[in-house]
């Protein structure tokens, strides 16, 4: 009897705190995984880890692309044109374990860079919940949402996030740092809020 009365005033608790609607998830099944070039969509991967946990996966290939800008952009252009899926050097193990994976990435060419493409068909998020989150040099997520949600047709999609980073071909790299960081961190709690993945 006790416990049915304690069970029921729980209930009530949480009805009017809105609590029924959060999604209350163990670190232990939230994967991060993130490309980064120029450390700012690291920076919001490591603000996603501090406000949730969880295991943080930085994408890595077993070639990297070369350190310079146009090189860089030259060679994505042709893989992106040809379907080409670069080979990552990053392995996971048992994400099966995994019940939330957020995905980040910086916009390249206004799509979704093909590491990311790598990783989504590497891994089969079937079943899960798929969270997805960018920087960009101004010009928004482009394509990239769209990608990641053709590529996970058998899972949940959140709402992703999108902010503004730096701008390599401008000379611009790790902008989201100091006060920047600040204000940045700010945006990810809200809508982490409003995905309700956090109270």
């Amino acid at each position: 009897m006790k416990n049915a009365i304690f069970l029921s005033i729980i209930i009530a608790l949480c009805t009017s705190s809105g609590c029924t609607n959060a999604q209350f998830i163990s670190p232990t099944k939230i994967l991060i995984v993130y490309l980064s070039r120029t450390n700012n969509t690291k920076a919001i991967a490591e603000i996603i880890h501090k406000n949730v946990g969880g295991t943080l996966v930085a994408v890595e290939l077993e070639k990297p692309y070369p350190e310079n800008y146009g090189a860089t952009v030259q060679q994505v252009v042709k893989e992106n044109e040809t379907g080409y899926l670069p080979s990552l050097k990053t392995k996971i193990d048992s994400i099966q374990n995994y019940d939330v994976v957020f995905v980040g990435f910086p916009t390249w060419g206004m799509k979704l860079p093909p590491p990311m493409k790598s990783f989504l068909h590497q891994y089969d998020l079937k079943g899960k919940t798929v969270i997805p989150f960018n920087t960009n040099a101004g010009y928004g997520e482009g394509s990239s949402f769209l990608t990641v949600k053709e590529l996970c047709p058998n899972s949940k999609l959140l709402e992703g996030f999108t902010v503004k980073g730096g701008a390599e071909r401008d000379g611009q790299y790790l902008v989201i740092k100091d006060e920047k960081a600040k204000e940045a961190e700010a945006e990810v709690k809200k809508w982490l809020r409003k995905i309700k993945v956090m109270e």
